[in-house]
């Protein structure tokens, strides 16, 4: 035995191989429990979370918005439509580099800072596997440079999906409205949830208006990627519904004749079916063109648009306040008759101007009338017959007159917009301007003129109420709803009341004054008798747009700045004895009412009545042995 044999401790070292056993034991022990507790925390405990994880990467969720609904016109023509175009898109979670991933792109289709403030804005509120617009309306030849680049650029792709288009231009643009892209004041006002996937929205008009019936409801579609976001399987699908159809009470071809009619000139015609406040036509010139804002308008050419004087884009059929002039003269007579102010044959004597009691300030007329009671100073337009009754009526009283007519207020239309112009009286002055009330300011609103000013509409809706002998209605442009297969919605037609009268033979005595307007000997429209078959009652009006001083001479309307020339208004309804059509027209700049509004009118009527004439002939059948019945003597 050696000597280091002799020194070796057997149960020492025996005593720490087992002590160094039983650690490397323990730790690979608690090794194998740490990686049997981990895989029990992912098979089990945590099964849902990482299986969620899996399926995030694997399975994506992809909204599918739903097609909008069609506008049609009261009888099923379409004002608005939906076309294919194809759009350039991008996934936020597989483009790593936007910046550069917008400018290798802009080298190969235009791409302006308005798409990439909505794209980012999108970007902000949007799930990373959703699918972004950047360019709307690709055309075919972007469309072929993109497609043979697409390679280059993970993330991006071309989506085929329907545009807004308007086929018929300008016509009806401010009826109809158009949609435009989604901008931040949108997103404030809409159901994130169901506008996801859809670009657009109604902005004004109709498609404003009937926004929540035109979307309809979005859809889904579940897919199945591959690592590098290729569909591979549609897992689930749930179909989008498609929004409604809405018919609008306007009629098309009247309302292309309403624009025509105009010529050009800024102004706007209503037209109305009396009995149910259905709006015939509604137009406001200049117009626009929807499809440029549906198309995606540039910054430029929306800032040319508001910044134009000429004020395309104003709606002036809703949105327009002028001084009614002359046109409220009727109201004045049904209320003197009502009040015993005048009796149907009293008469007064016009000298061409009028004086206040105790004053020396002349009131002017348009000429000399003589002698004439209140029916002729309707058909003549007598400015001294309504200063006398304005005076002798007081503000108080003549304010409270004219808004029994909803004159002062909206008339409550289903359209965005309207104004609701004013009627004023001392307290309103007062509040506005700090001032009191003078006599003088009553005698002018006896014709029309002062603070007071009206919108088209509530012309229309006067001359509504007249046809109807006092009762109103509510205009409005819906008809009804269609196109889930249901039963049409239609409109309701709610029950507004009326202008009570003590002696219904008031209303036929004002109504026969204004078929003298059109149609007597001095009516003020009296060329209409011979341009027009139709009995139309209605009157004139011409509102100043600035006020002559005393001794200074009339300027002759083609002589004066266009901006200082009198505004044209008129307001009538036809027939007379059955009325189908009322109508409120206003021409900026134009002149007299009887030369500038008047003749819009007309051809509107005509039109219209002309056209129900013909709907509602009915041929009869031929009959041969009428033949062989011998002739009269």
């Amino acid at each position: 035995m050696g000597l280091s044999e002799r020194f070796r401790d057997h149960e020492n070292e025996q005593r720490v191989f087992q002590m160094r056993a039983l650690v490397a034991g323990v730790i690979a022990a608690l090794l194998l429990a740490g990686v049997v507790g981990r895989l029990v925390m992912l098979q089990y405990v945590d099964h849902g979370h990482y299986t969620t994880l899996s399926d995030n990467n694997r399975v994506r969720l992809h909204a599918v918005p739903p097609t909008r609904g069609l506008i049609r016109d009261r009888e099923g023509r379409i004002l608005a439509q939906n076309l294919p175009s194809y759009n350039l898109e991008l996934v936020p979670e597989r483009v790593d580099d936007l910046d550069a991933t917008i400018e290798e792109l802009d080298a190969l289709v235009d791409i302006d800072e308005r798409d990439i403030e909505r794209l980012r804005a999108s970007w902000a509120r949007s799930r990373p596997f959703e699918s972004l617009p950047l360019r709307f309306r690709l055309s075919e030849e972007e469309v072929a440079r993109l497609s043979v680049s697409l390679h280059r650029f993970p993330g991006v792709d071309i989506v085929a999906s329907l545009s807004r288009h308007y086929p018929h231009g300008e016509v009806g643009s401010h009826v109809v409205g158009y949609v435009g892209r989604i901008d931040q004041s949108d997103l404030r006002r809409l159901d994130a949830n169901r506008y996801r996937g859809t670009n657009h929205v109604g902005k004004v008009g109709a498609e404003y208006q009937f926004e929540n019936v035109l979307h309809g409801e979005p859809g889904y579609r579940q897919v199945e990627v591959n690592v590098q976001g290729r569909v591979l399987r549609v897992l689930d699908e749930e179909s989008p519904k498609p929004g409604r159809d809405v018919h609008l009470t306007i009629d098309l071809e009247l309302q292309r004749i309403a624009e025509e009619a105009l010529a050009g000139q800024a102004g706007a015609v209503v037209a109305l079916e009396p009995s149910t406040g259905e709006v015939l036509a509604l137009a406001s010139t200049p117009r626009f063109d929807p499809n440029r804002f549906a198309h995606g308008i540039g910054r430029d050419m929306y800032d040319l648009l508001q910044s134009s004087p000429r004020k395309p884009l104003l709606n002036r059929a809703l949105r327009g306040e002028y001084a009614p002039g002359s046109t409220v003269k009727p109201i004045l007579a049904l209320h003197a008759l009502e009040d015993g102010l005048r009796g149907p044959d009293e008469s007064i004597h016009c000298k061409g101007y009028y004086r206040l009691p105790g004053g020396s300030r002349r009131y002017r007329d348009w000429r000399v009338h003589g002698h004439l009671d209140l029916a002729q100073s309707i058909e003549q337009s007598c400015n001294v017959m309504f200063y006398d009754l304005a005076y002798e009526t007081g503000i108080d009283n003549l304010a409270t007159t004219y808004r029994r007519f909803g004159l002062g207020q909206q008339t409550g239309i289903d359209l965005p917009g309207e104004r609701s112009g004013l009627v004023p009286d001392p307290d309103w002055k007062r509040g506005a301007m700090g001032e009191p009330w003078h006599r003088g300011e009553t005698v002018i609103h006896g014709i029309g003129q002062g603070f007071m000013s009206v919108t088209p509409l509530q012309l229309a809706s006067v001359a509504a109420t007249f046809a109807n002998r006092g009762r109103p209605v509510r205009p409005r442009v819906y008809q009804e709803v269609t196109g889930d297969g249901g039963e049409p919605i239609r409109a309701e037609l709610p029950d507004l009341g009326s202008v009570d009268v003590d002696n219904e033979a008031h209303w036929e005595y004002i109504i026969d004054a204004m078929v003298d307007v059109t149609r007597g000997e001095q009516g003020t429209a009296r060329s209409m008798r011979w341009r027009s078959p139709n009995v139309i009652a209605g009157k004139t009006g011409t509102a100043q747009v600035y006020s002559r001083p005393d001794g200074v001479e009339a300027v002759d309307h083609e002589d004066q700045i266009y901006e200082l020339r009198n505004h044209g208004l008129f307001f009538a309804f036809a027939p007379e004895d059955n009325p189908h059509i009322a109508i409120g027209v206003i021409v900026e700049h134009g002149g007299g009412g009887s030369s500038a509004a008047a003749p819009v009118a007309q051809e509107v009527i005509d039109a219209w009545l002309e056209k129900r004439e013909r709907e509602a002939f009915v041929p009869q059948p031929f009959d041969p042995d009428t033949l062989l019945e011998p002739a009269d003597e």
